[in-house]
């Protein structure tokens, strides 16, 4: 496959381990380091989104954006399909993943201003056909969430031998219930229809690569699969309770402040846009149960160690819902 490039004789190829989708590889060769993406949703049929990915891409790296479009072969295509499977050579990038304890308030201010800019650039490098406007969105329902809750809380009484994982897990699956018959009344609805353009769809600190060196700015955006029509507003939410996330399931609300200030002033949204982003992220993750079913349901433990402090967060941030508000919005 390597072939199809100008990139060389292959000298090395390293499996990274970083992330929880899609397999990467740390490439050698005769003439220089790459990056070599494996999709493994990539069926023919996903050809065509990740042709559009990687188009937006180059359009943003055109109007000077940190990304690292993938490389096209001699006939210009940047996916290469091997035993079924899709595949994309990118430029290595070096660069290191910070979290929002290594990010300064001006640092966050920074990042802010940089989502709310892909967001306004993607609307300019990617054609949206005419379509009528959105259908409101149903929120999850309390009756839902609590069978979701019934089937973990039996998956986990089943278990001959109990973990720590199973006792917190069912500590938190008992309070979420509790929580949920106290704030039925809050479920948004389907009034709040949110204002939607192209994201990118999975805006975190794994996603996004920083200097090594000198200051600390950041280099590349990464994975982009997700790229799609969503509410941006919540995009920026959901970032921001993933880089603030502190150990106690607290959020880092001055940062905060600073980062959303910034991509409200970058993005154009309204506070009000924010408020009901924040108020819709909160009840979708009063209903998430998604770390748990990957470890009960799939057998999956890859998104174990982000539980304890995500769990905690739920309810720290129920009981702190109008400092919360305020930091995005003010």
């Amino acid at each position: 496959m390597l072939g199809h490039y100008r990139a060389g004789e292959p000298l090395s190829c390293e499996p990274l381990t970083e992330g929880l989708l899609n397999h990467g590889y740390r490439l050698a060769t005769t003439r220089g380091r790459y990056f070599l993406k494996h999709h493994l949703d990539g069926d023919p049929g996903a050809i065509a989104p990740l042709v559009r990915q990687h188009r937006a891409t180059a359009a943003l790296a055109e109007l000077g954006l940190p990304v690292a479009p993938p490389l096209a072969d001699r006939r210009g295509r940047t996916v290469a399909v091997h035993g079924g499977r899709c595949f994309a050579l990118h430029p290595w990038v070096e660069g290191q993943h910070r979290d929002g304890t290594q990010l300064s308030r001006a640092e966050s201010h920074r990042l802010g201003a940089l989502l709310g800019r892909v967001h306004r650039a993607l609307e300019q490098v990617i054609e949206r056909s005419p379509r009528p406007a959105p259908e409101p969105r149903a929120a999850a329902t309390p009756v839902e969430t609590h069978a979701v809750i019934d089937q973990l809380l039996a998956h986990i009484r089943a278990r001959p031998r109990r973990t720590g994982f199973d006792e917190l897990a069912e500590h938190r699956l008992l309070e979420r219930r509790a929580l949920l018959r106290t704030h039925a009344h809050l479920r948004p609805g389907p009034a709040e229809v949110p204002t939607e353009g192209w994201v990118h769809g999975d805006f975190h600190p794994l996603n996004l690569l920083y200097r090594t060196e000198g200051p600390v700015e950041p280099v590349a955006i990464v994975d982009w699969d997700r790229l799609g029509v969503q509410p941006r507003a919540e995009e920026a939410v959901r970032a921001a309770c993933i880089f603030y996330l502190r150990p106690d399931g607290g959020l880092a609300l001055g940062k905060i402040r600073a980062y959303a200030s910034a991509y409200r002033a970058a993005s154009g949204a309204s506070p009000d846009e924010l408020a009901a982003a924040v108020h819709r992220v909160w009840w979708e993750r009063l209903n998430d149960f998604w770390m748990l079913r990957w470890h009960y349901q799939r057998s999956d433990r890859r998104a174990d160690p982000q539980f304890p402090a995500a769990s905690a967060l739920v309810v720290w941030w129920t009981r702190h819902a109008p400092a919360v508000r305020e930091a995005f919005c003010d």
